[in-house]
């Protein structure tokens, strides 16, 4: 039976905000360019086959572009990347300009200085909301070096050993 469940968008942010997670950019190469956009909501997914999944919202103007580039490289960030994580999360500028880069087996970027990343074909993309639910299968990936850049409670910071 189903129950009448109007939550409180503040409340529900306030919740979930106590789940500490990771924090990746995800990038493209389109006819223009490079694309990216900062994503806290991706995970793993699947073994066999080797699966990972993220969620961008209906409201990012970077992925439908990536979306149609039909590939993309999930860099998972480095806990001195913080800087980099804000200026990808940001519309209507180069995010590229500065950031070194080269281009993953899809071609897309993979960053400079991530502590792994993962490099995928869009499998299947269902509508969630307000966002959008992406499975990609995973055909390359590999790590660096350092800690995670962490994200908890609106704010970051890192994992010590």
């Amino acid at each position: 039976m189903a129950k009448n469940t109007s939550i409180d968008q503040a409340r529900f942010r306030e919740v979930l905000g106590h789940f500490a997670t990771g924090v990746t950019i995800v990038t493209a190469m389109e006819d223009e360019g490079p694309v990216g956009f900062t994503c806290q909501a991706f995970s793993a997914l699947s073994l066999d086959p080797p699966m990972v999944v993220l969620a961008p919202a209906k409201s990012s103007t970077s992925w439908p572009k990536i979306a149609q580039a039909g590939s993309f490289c999930v860099n998972i960030l480095e806990s001195k990347q913080e800087a980099l994580c804000r200026s990808f999360a940001v519309s209507g500028v180069d995010k590229f300009a500065g950031v070194g880069w080269t281009p993953a087996s899809s071609g897309a970027p993979l960053l400079t200085g991530s502590l792994a990343w993962v490099d995928c074909e869009v499998e299947l993309i269902h509508d969630a909301g307000d966002h959008e639910l992406v499975l990609g299968r995973v055909h390359d990936l590999g790590v660096g070096e350092g800690t995670p850049l962490v994200y908890y409670r609106s704010g970051f910071g890192h994992f010590a050993i």
